[in-house]
């Protein structure tokens, strides 16, 4: 008998052990859980939070060399240049920049019907061009095939210049109403960048600011003077107020 109160009483200390050994350990498992779910957590939002959300990001304004291009159509029946074409090609011609002196290249049908008026029309378009800042030496003709079916082939009008552009609009690569991320969109932002860039008539611009102009220094004189003399009128003091 005393054999077995004795196996009892190790049984009984052993089962002891163990429950208390559990209870130390449970709060070490719950720590060690919760630092891998957290660093799980972390891993995520590193992941998402380098995933570009600006649309200035997305959709960049870059300056690159664009052509320039008119299709001016011709009649077969023409006689060199009209008076509506000349008034067109002038307003292309205002984008022409005479300092970088680009190639103007006109370019002429073959083979079409009015293959005869649009080689005469391109020589007066030549000649616009010329007289109105574009070297000759810069202007080049060239020709290319036009369909036998074509009455009217263009006569078409081309340079190179720096450009302000964005990558094209329209990328919808997923359904913008089936996510669960608070994110902009992928098109998000890109008319907007699209319509700045084509407001830039000057793209140097964007790279840095121009340099200031000279200052007047007659009329700074004058202006000086005037305030001296007659020193800040009443009627501006009783206006420089806001009445909101």
């Amino acid at each position: 008998m005393s054999s077995q109160s004795t196996l009892g009483a190790s049984v009984a200390a052993l089962r002891a052990g163990r429950s208390r050994a559990c209870l130390l350990a449970a709060p070490v498992l719950a720590a060690t859980a919760i630092a891998l779910l957290s660093g799980c957590a972390n891993r995520d939002s590193i992941t998402v939070g380098s995933i570009p959300d600006d649309y200035r990001t997305n959709h960049p304004i870059v300056i690159s060399e664009k052509d320039e291009k008119i299709d001016l159509p011709v009649g077969a029946s023409d006689r060199g240049m009209t008076q509506s074409q000349r008034a067109t090609l002038l307003g292309f011609l205002d984008g022409y920049d005479k300092s970088a002196a680009p190639t103007l290249t006109i370019m002429v049908p073959a083979g079409s019907a009015n293959e005869i008026a649009a080689a005469a029309a391109a020589r007066d378009f030549a000649r616009l061009a010329t007289k109105n800042g574009v070297h000759s030496s810069r202007i080049v003709m060239a020709s290319y095939q036009a369909g036998a079916s074509e009455v009217s082939a263009p006569v078409r009008v081309s340079y190179a210049r720096l450009r302000a552009h964005t990558d094209q609009c329209g990328r919808w690569p997923e359904d913008m109403l089936d996510t669960s991320e608070n994110k902009h969109y992928a098109d998000f932002g890109c008319s907007y960048q699209n319509n700045l860039a084509a407001q830039m008539a000057n793209p140097a611009d964007l790279l840095g600011p121009r340099k200031q102009t000279s200052i007047d220094a007659a009329n700074r004189s004058k202006v000086i003077d005037v305030y001296r003399s007659r020193g800040i009128s009443g009627e501006f003091l009783g206006n420089s107020e806001v009445t909101y």
